[in-house]
């Protein structure tokens, strides 16, 4: 039997997770005490519930995650936790740990990821903890959390723990009078039963056998669970899968599904014309990228509404009874849940949004124009999962990608849609720009006059969650206008530094549905630069990133 200790500690005042957890430079993450600080601080909000529950951990390999898991286990054993579940060499996608927390009734998840950022020494680390749903911790959890790590004077933990995360096995040790259990676990297995259940996998076969596919793995988590897949269980050929070793750096790669950091693989599509379905996914496997024959690519908005049109005709949704999307994200989806008689909601960004929805029953699907889709099958968005969704599509109706897109466009109508980042910039500046708009917003003659269109809505977007009430406020300047176009300023939460600007551009046309996108809206793009101003106040000649 073990002794745990009492350590004193000084509580840290910026461990305020995010939309998606707490992110920060990785020397500042490694500093001492800041991870055993935040990590108390999550165990603390659990209360008495924490005893004797079971606890998953993993992350997506980049640079310091066995170090942290290291100190995680110690302090997990120190307080209480009966059982942790931990992905083999500590790898663990953001999807599985969701369906690990749900199959296993885990009272959580401490996921070690900073998602898309990049990794290493110099780069981002991050921490980010789901709930028993499976899910992102809701805002009552991560406030509560920040709340204990403003107070925090001490943490417990159990000294001399060895668990090789090498090995597939089970490690238990007596702490003071309680069995504390390590499991180190196949990564892979348990989330490739979930989409052996939802997903034909001889329907899908059968149709790759003729038709080549590439997986682009980033070389973030997603590679073991991407060979197992496509390369082990639907024959594709070896070669499927690129980028499949999860590095610490992620090899130098910016693990950003998009045309900007994925554009070695749009080269690669246009170069073999054979290849008529292309993803790449993000650093923790939640996001994804699609593209179809010679690098035709798919917006994540329209993804969204194709796969809502098309959710109906897999067996394992027995019913599709709503869609949600992010506010920022195109309304292409509104357009079909608005056929389809189904309940559509606009959610705050942050995945976190979704998941009273889910639970409740009022969503099937839902997504973010981020490269994030998901449904009920678990609690985060997926990108092997949309992935298998649009192979499952194809490979029913014996189509490829172009062809189901303009389809659906010219059913629908085509919402025209495009992001301008401005990345890494002064949060003074940042926060002035949507000074200067929101000041724009509120004189509603002087925005018609200045975008010579007729103004619907200008407001900052507010929700109200309708399952328990709560309130979101701030979440983003948008205005729409009545020919159906609309412009949306928001300041992003996802990086480890400075501040981003996100620009969301949208048009929507029922006939001229072959445009080129940014044809299409360089009025929207004149529009908006007059209202922001954002190249004067940012001192920047243009976005660094257009998607």
């Amino acid at each position: 039997m073990v002794k745990r200790e009492k350590i004193q500690t000084s509580p840290f005042s910026d461990q305020k997770p995010g939309t998606s957890g707490l992110r920060k430079p990785t020397p500042h993450f490694f500093q001492k005490n800041y991870i055993e600080n935040f990590v108390q601080a999550i165990l603390n909000s659990e209360g008495e519930e924490l005893k004797e529950s079971t606890l998953v951990l993993g992350g997506d390999g980049r640079y310091g995650t066995t170090q942290a898991i290291a100190t995680i286990i110690s302090i997990a054993a120190a307080n209480g936790v009966g059982r942790l579940l931990i992905g083999q060499n500590g790898i663990l996608s953001t999807p599985a740990v969701s369906c690990l927390i749900r199959k296993y009734s885990a009272i959580g998840g401490i996921l070690l990821t900073a998602s898309h950022n990049p990794g290493g020494p110099e780069a981002d680390f991050g921490i980010k903890y789901n709930g028993k749903n499976g899910g992102p911790a809701p805002d009552k959890i991560t406030n509560k959390i920040y709340d204990i790590s403003k107070e925090l004077t001490h943490f417990y933990n159990v000294q001399g723990i060895e668990v090789d995360l090498h090995e597939i096995g089970v490690h238990k040790l007596e702490v003071e009078g309680h069995e504390f259990v390590v499991e180190v676990i196949d990564s892979v297995s348990d989330y490739l039963d979930l989409m052996k259940e939802v997903f034909n996998f001889e329907q899908i076969g059968t149709f790759l056998k003729h038709f080549p596919i590439l997986i682009n793995c980033m070389n973030g988590v997603t590679g073991p669970y991407a060979s197992r897949i496509f390369e082990d269980e639907l024959g594709c050929p070896p070669g499927t899968v690129i980028n499949k070793i999860p590095l610490e750096d992620f090899g130098g790669i910016h693990p950003d599904p998009n045309l900007t950091y994925a554009a070695d693989m749009l080269q690669l599509m246009l170069e073999r014309e054979e290849i008529g379905f292309g993803t790449a996914y993000d650093g923790d496997g939640d996001r994804n990228m699609v593209l179809g024959k010679k690098a035709f690519f798919v917006n994540p908005s329209d993804s969204l509404a194709v796969l809502a049109a098309y959710l109906k005709s897999v067996p394992w949704f027995k019913e599709v009874v709503g869609v949600a999307r992010s506010m920022p994200t195109s309304m292409a989806v509104d357009r079909v849940a608005e056929a389809l008689g189904l309940a559509c909601y606009e959610v705050p960004t942050g995945w976190k949004y979704f998941g009273n929805l889910m639970d409740a029953g009022k969503i099937s699907l839902c997504g973010e124009e981020s490269f994030g889709t998901g449904s009920t099958h678990i609690r985060e968005k997926d990108g092997i999962w949309t992935s298998l969704l649009w192979l499952s599509l194809l490979s029913s109706k014996k189509t490829d990608v172009e062809t189901t897109l303009k389809s659906h466009w010219s059913e629908f109508g085509r919402n025209y849609y495009g992001r301008h980042d401005y990345e890494n910039v002064d949060t003074t500046k940042a926060n002035e720009v949507m000074i200067r708009i929101e000041k724009v917003m509120s004189q509603l003659d002087e925005l018609e006059i200045l975008t010579g269109k007729n103004v619907t809505l200008a407001d900052n977007f507010s929700y109200s969650d309708p399952v328990d009430g709560s309130l979101s406020t701030n979440q983003g300047l948008r205005i729409l206008f009545s020919d159906g176009s609309r412009l949306v300023f928001r300041l992003s939460g996802t990086g480890s530094q400075g501040a981003t600007v996100r620009v969301y551009l949208e048009k929507y046309s029922k006939m001229d549905i072959d445009i080129d996108t940014q044809e299409a809206l360089k009025e929207m793009v004149s529009i908006y630069l007059k209202i922001s101003d954002i190249y004067k106040i940012l001192g920047v000649e243009g976005p660094t990133v257009i998607t």
